[in-house]
């Protein structure tokens, strides 16, 4: 790990069944690899999120799958199709992964670099709001 752990996302994912860890922990990782700033964190008391300049994603286990909850507004492309639900979402689009599911981590990265770019330029619903302005 080449990354600042945050001890509360160790206590979130090591209990969780082993095919869940293994998401939780090559999604900690892709977004981390995403760019070397990015920092984790808890909020919602309990849930892993990671930021820089504003959130990127958050991890949630649930009973069948992992939730992975991009916030990007639903303005970053998405052309391998890897968003599962929330495509109208106006805040965040969820990638769900089940047991057996392998993770499209090629496409996952690109999704979470578009974001860190969008952040560090204002954060998606500013660069929403220009868009529509025609700006």
């Amino acid at each position: 790990m080449s990354f600042e752990a945050d001890p509360r996302v160790d206590a979130y994912i090591d209990p969780l069944p082993q095919w869940q860890r293994a998401i939780c922990r090559e999604v900690r990782e892709l977004v981390h690899a995403a760019d070397p700033e990015v920092v984790e964190t808890i909020k919602r008391t309990v849930q892993p999120y990671f930021v820089l300049e504003g959130n990127i994603c958050a991890l949630l286990a649930a009973k069948t799958h992992v939730n992975v909850f991009v916030y990007d507004g639903a303005i970053v492309p998405d052309p391998d199709g890897i968003i599962t639900a929330g495509h109208d979402n106006k805040t965040a689009r969820t990638v769900a992964v089940r047991e057996g599911e392998t993770l499209n981590a090629p496409a996952l990265l690109t999704m979470f670099r578009q974001i860190i770019a969008n952040n560090r330029a204002g954060g998606w619903r500013k660069l929403k709001r220009a868009g529509e302005s025609g700006h």
